[in-house]
């Protein structure tokens, strides 16, 4: 009777595997099949992000473009009006070309507050203060009301700072846009 019982577990056993194994299979297919796509998926949502950032840094890069462009021909504007105010040489057409490159300034930069990084937004609020300023001190020697000791050449060295303020201000736009702010050697140089 033992080999008897003994052969009927057994042929149960194998019965029974051969009943289980498709339900098994099934069942071991499918958590493959979970797993391949959950590796897709996540595939899927790193190669998003990666657009995300990609489509960011893009919109960033183009919008300090803008507020570059924008600070250089209000600055140089602001420093042709100057120049128009000591020659006494202001004109309307002249006026308005001040104007334009300052409301073209304010557009760019309230772009600007909408995507840069603090860091630049923290630079950018500053020089945006620095050039009020330079505008606001022009206009007072404009108007014959200057500032005690404004002359041209003290407003000039103010307009001058503000350049050089201004290279702070891009070195962290091209820092916040990976770009390296090391100098470029000539060609032809050594670099140590």
């Amino acid at each position: 009777m033992g080999s008897t019982a003994f052969a009927l577990v057994a042929a149960a056993v194998g019965v029974t595997g051969t009943l289980l194994a498709p339900v098994l299979a099934q069942r071991s297919g499918a958590r493959a099949q979970q797993a391949e796509f959950e590796r897709q998926q996540q595939a899927a949502h790193a190669q998003w992000e990666r657009e995300q950032r990609q489509a960011e840094v893009a919109m960033r890069r183009s919008c300090y473009i803008e507020t570059n462009a924008a600070f250089r021909h209000y600055r140089m504007q602001l420093m042709n009006h100057l120049w128009n105010v000591h020659r006494h040489e202001v004109t309307e057409a002249g006026s308005e070309r001040l104007e334009a490159s300052r409301h073209g300034h304010h557009v760019a930069f309230a772009e600007a507050q909408m995507v840069a990084s603090p860091a630049v937004l923290a630079q950018l609020d500053d020089m945006s203060r620095a050039l009020s300023e330079g505008y606001r001190r022009t206009k007072c020697l404009e108007e014959g009301n200057p500032d005690d000791g404004d002359t041209l050449e003290v407003i000039q060295d103010y307009l001058g700072w503000i350049w050089e303020r201004w290279k702070e201000t891009r070195a962290a736009m091209r820092t916040d846009l990976g770009v390296p702010n090391s100098p470029i050697a000539p060609p032809g140089t050594a670099t140590p």
